[in-house]
C-alpha cells in the first residue's frame, strides 16, 4: 500500500483479525440513529400527508416512458418493478423474521449486488425522479413496494392495494446472516437432504432470493425443483397455494434475460469502478441492453403477452409439451413444442419480430408436482380464485414483515384482516386507579414478585423488532403454541395465568394488562421505585393465532433468564446478543436487564443468583467484579467461583452470567453500573429499559 495513502483510509488488521471468536457487538449498534439525516422525524406522520394518488399516477407514465439508456421491454417497466419489489420483499424468512422490504436494504450491499438482483439498479434509478420529487414524505422501502404493485394495477392485475409505513436505513443491515459461502450461488447449507437447510437461512444458495431457476444447483429437474420450491417458500411462511399463486401470477408478465455469453456482464454495483456511478452488470454484449440484455441467463418471455394480467401462463404451461434447452447464455430453459406461432410473444424492442416462449425449471415444478398441479388445475378452472389467492399472496409477500395493521400509517390497502397479521383486538386503556387496584389484587393473589417478572418477560420477550411479531400485546402467552414451550415453563406458567385470568375479569381488564402490570408489581415489590405501565392491550384468541408460524418465535434460550434448551452450535452469549438485537436493545439496555433480572433472582436454573435477598439494585454487577474470587469451567455453560484463600465454592454462573466480565466492551458497562454513586442510574436505566420491552410491539404508541 503506497505511503501517500492516508492513514484513515487504511483499514489496517481489526481486531476480528486477532480475535476471531470474541464476541461482537456490532449487531446492537444497528439501532445507532448517527448514520441518519433524518434525525427527529417521524416517517409515520408524514406519510400521512403524501398524495398517494398522485405518486401512483407518476408511477403510472414513469412506466410507459422509455428510456433510451435502460428500454423498457414491450414499452413498459411493469415487469421491471414487479420483479423489484418481489425481490425487495422477498428476501424475508420466517425464522428470525429479518428481511423483507421494511428498511429499503435493497440499496445497499450485499443485497444491491447479490446475482439475482441484477440489473435492478436500473429499476431503482428509474424511481429516483419520484423520490426526489416527493422527498421525506415517502421512504425508499415504501416505494420500492408501490412501484410493483402499481405496475400490477396498471397492467390490469389484481391487488389488495398497499400500506405504507416502512423507515428506511441508511446502513446496510449487518445483523443478517445470509450464508456462510464466500462464493456467488454458493450452496454450502444443506446437511443430508435437500429439507436439511441451514437455519434461519431459506434460499437455496448464496445471492438468491429463493430457488434456482434451472434447478437444484442448475440440474433441470423439475421433480427435484418442486422440492426446493417447497421449503424454500415455507422458510418465507408461504402455503402451497400462495407459493403457486404468486409463481404463476408474477410470471404472467414479463421475460428471463440471457441474449448473450454471460463472460459479456461487467460487474456487480459494489465491485464496479467509481465512474459507473453505481451502476453494475454493465454489459459488453452488443447494445448491452433491450434485446442484448443479459440479467439472469434465462432468455424468452413466459407468455403470449407480457404486459397484461390473463390466465396465459396457467393455460400455456398445462397445455403444452415442454422441452428442455438452453438459452443464448447458456442457461437450462424450457420451450414449448410445435407451438403454433400466434401464440408466440413479441420482441421486446417493439419490431413485431415473434420470439419463443420460455418456462424455467421452477416453471416446470408446478405441473410436475401432484400437489402443485392440482391446484394449477383449480385455478385454470376459476380464474376469479387464481386472481384472488394472487392478490392476497402478493399483499402477504409486501406486508408480511410490517407486523400487525396498526403499524400501517397510510395507504389504499383493502381494510381485511388475514392470520399472518397477528390481528389482537382492541384493548380498554385503564386509569391509573384500575390499575393500582389490579396491582393491588396481583400482590396479594400469592404470587412471588418473581413469578410476576417472570411472566411478563416470557410474555413480552417474544417480540421481533425484525418483522414487527411477537410481544406481549395479544397475551399469546396463554394459547397454543407459546403457553407449551419449555422455555415458558407451561406448569408453573398455568398457574399464575388462571390468577391472572380471574383478576383480568374481576377489573374488566385485558390478560395482557394485567400480565404487564403484574411484572410492574413484582419489579415495585423488590424495589423503591414506581413502574408506570401502559395500558389498552388486548386479547387475542386462538382462531387470531397461526400455529405455525408462532412456533418460528420460540426461544430455545434466553440469556436474559439463564436458559438454555441444550448446546447449540453457537454460544449462549451469541444467542442472547441476537434477541437483544430483535427486542431493540442496545448494549447498556441489555446490561443493565440482565443484571436487574438476575439481582431480582429471574434466574431458570438458579444460576447468577449471587445474594440472600431479591432486590432491584446494583449488586449483581459489583459481586460480579469481585476478585476475591477465581472463576472456573465445570460444563458446556456453567462455571463455579472459587474462594481464593480457601478454594470452596461460593456462587455459580454461565457463559451469561461471565461474559459481561469476561468482555471487555461488557465489563466497562458492568463497571460504570457497579459505581457507587450509579445505583440510582441503574434503577432507572433498568425500568425504562423494561418498559422499552414490555411495549416494544405497541405500534399505536410510536
Amino acid at each position: 500500500m503506497s505511503d501517500d495513502i492516508p492513514i484513515a483510509a487504511k483499514a489496517g488488521t481489526q481486531n476480528k483479525d486477532w480475535w476471531p471468536n470474541q464476541l461482537n457487538l456490532d449487531i446492537l449498534r444497528q439501532h445507532d440513529t448517527k448514520s441518519t439525516p433524518l434525525k427527529d422525524f417521524n416517517y409515520k406522520e408524514a406519510v400521512k400527508t403524501l398524495d398517494l394518488e398522485a405518486v401512483k399516477e407518476d408511477l403510472k407514465k414513469m412506466m410507459k416512458d422509455s428510456q433510451d439508456w435502460w428500454p423498457a421491454d414491450y414499452g413498459h417497466y411493469g415487469p421491471l418493478f414487479i420483479r423489484m419489489s418481489w425481490h425487495a420483499a422477498g428476501t424475508y424468512r420466517a425464522s428470525d423474521g429479518r428481511g423483507g422490504a421494511y428498511t429499503g436494504a435493497q440499496r445497499f450491499a450485499p443485497l444491491n449486488s447479490w446475482p439475482d438482483n441484477g440489473n435492478l439498479d436500473k429499476a431503482r434509478r428509474l424511481l429516483w425522479p419520484i423520490k426526489q420529487k416527493y422527498g421525506n414524505k415517502l421512504s425508499w422501502s415504501d416505494l420500492l413496494v408501490l412501484a410493483g404493485n402499481v405496475a400490477i394495477e396498471d397492467m390490469g392485475g389484481p391487488t389488495l392495494g398497499i400500506a405504507l409505513g416502512r423507515e428506511d436505513v441508511w446502513h446496510p443491515n449487518k445483523d443478517i446472516y445470509w450464508g456462510s459461502e464466500t462464493e456467488w450461488l454458493g450452496d454450502k447449507r444443506y446437511g443430508e437432504t435437500r429439507k436439511d437447510l441451514e437455519n434461519p437461512l431459506a434460499a437455496v444458495q448464496m445471492g438468491l432470493i429463493y430457488v434456482n431457476p434451472e434447478g437444484p444447483n442448475g440440474n433441470p429437474d423439475p421433480a427435484l425443483s418442486a422440492q426446493d420450491v417447497r421449503e424454500t417458500f415455507a422458510r418465507m411462511s408461504m402455503t402451497d397455494e400462495e407459493t403457486f399463486a404468486l409463481v404463476a401470477g408474477g410470471h404472467t408478465f414479463g421475460k428471463g434475460h440471457g441474449n448473450g455469453p454471460p463472460e459479456a456482464v461487467g460487474p456487480e454495483p459494489e465491485a464496479a469502478p467509481l465512474e459507473n456511478q453505481g451502476f453494475g452488470w454493465i454489459s459488453s454484449h452488443k447494445s448491452g441492453k433491450g434485446v442484448d440484455t443479459i440479467t439472469s441467463g434465462l432468455e424468452g418471455p413466459w407468455t403470449t403477452n407480457p404486459i397484461k394480467w390473463d390466465m396465459s401462463y396457467l393455460h400455456l404451461l398445462f397445455e403444452n409439451e415442454w422441452e428442455v434447452t438452453k438459452s443464448p447464455a447458456g442457461a437450462y430453459i424450457w420451450q414449448p413444442v410445435d407451438l403454433d406461432e400466434k401464440y408466440m410473444a413479441p420482441e421486446v424492442d417493439g419490431s413485431g419480430k415473434k420470439v419463443k416462449l420460455m418456462m424455467t425449471t421452477g416453471d416446470m415444478a408446478l405441473k410436475v408436482d401432484p400437489i402443485y398441479r392440482k391446484i394449477g388445475e383449480k385455478f385454470m378452472k376459476d380464474p376469479e380464485a387464481f386472481a384472488e389467492a394472487f392478490a392476497s399472496a402478493w399483499f402477504k409477500l409486501l406486508h408480511r414483515d410490517m407486523g400487525p395493521k396498526s403499524n400501517y400509517a397510510a395507504g389504499d390497502f383493502v381494510d381485511k384482516d388475514f392470520i399472518w397479521q397477528d390481528p389482537v383486538p382492541a384493548g380498554k386503556k385503564l386509569s391509573n386507579d384500575e390499575v393500582a387496584k389490579i396491582k393491588k389484587a396481583i400482590s396479594s393473589s400469592g404470587l412471588t414478585p418473581q413469578e410476576m417478572i417472570e411472566t411478563a418477560w416470557k410474555s413480552a420477550v417474544t417480540f421481533r423488532g425484525s418483522d414487527k411479531r411477537g410481544g406481549a400485546n395479544g397475551a399469546r402467552i396463554r394459547l397454543s403454541p407459546q403457553k407449551d414451550w419449555p422455555v415458558n415453563d407451561p406448569e408453573k406458567l398455568s398457574k399464575v395465568l388462571d390468577v391472572y385470568t380471574k383478576i383480568a375479569n374481576d377489573n374488566g381488564a385485558s390478560i395482557a394488562d394485567v400480565i404487564v402490570i403484574g411484572g410492574a408489581a413484582g419489579i415495585e415489590a423488590l424495589s423503591n421505585t414506581s413502574i408506570e405501565v401502559t395500558t389498552g392491550r388486548g386479547d387475542a384468541t386462538q382462531e387470531q393465532t397461526d400455529v405455525d408460524s408462532f412456533a418460528f418465535l420460540e426461544l430455545k434460550a434466553d440469556g436474559f433468564r439463564n436458559y438454555c434448551e441444550k448446546e447449540f452450535a453457537v454460544t449462549p452469549e451469541e444467542i442472547m446478543l441476537d434477541k437483544a438485537q430483535l427486542l431493540g436493545l442496545t448494549p447498556p439496555e441489555m446490561t443493565v436487564l440482565v443484571g436487574g433480572l438476575r439481582a431480582m433472582h429471574i434466574s431458570a436454573t438458579g444460576e447468577g443468583i449471587w445474594s440472600d435477598k431479591p432486590s432491584l439494585d446494583n449488586s449483581w454487577f459489583k459481586t460480579l467484579l469481585d476478585m476475591s474470587v477465581e472463576w472456573k469451567k465445570t460444563g458446556y455453560n456453567s462455571y463455579e467461583a472459587h474462594d481464593r484463600k480457601t478454594g470452596k465454592v461460593v456462587r455459580k454462573g454461565t457463559r451469561i452470567d461471565l461474559v459481561f466480565g469476561s468482555n471487555s466492551e461488557l465489563r466497562a458497562l458492568a463497571e460504570f453500573y457497579a459505581q457507587e454513586d450509579n445505583n440510582e442510574r441503574f434503577v432507572s436505566d433498568f425500568v425504562a429499559a423494561w418498559n422499552k420491552v414490555m411495549n416494544a410491539d405497541r405500534f399505536d404508541l410510536q
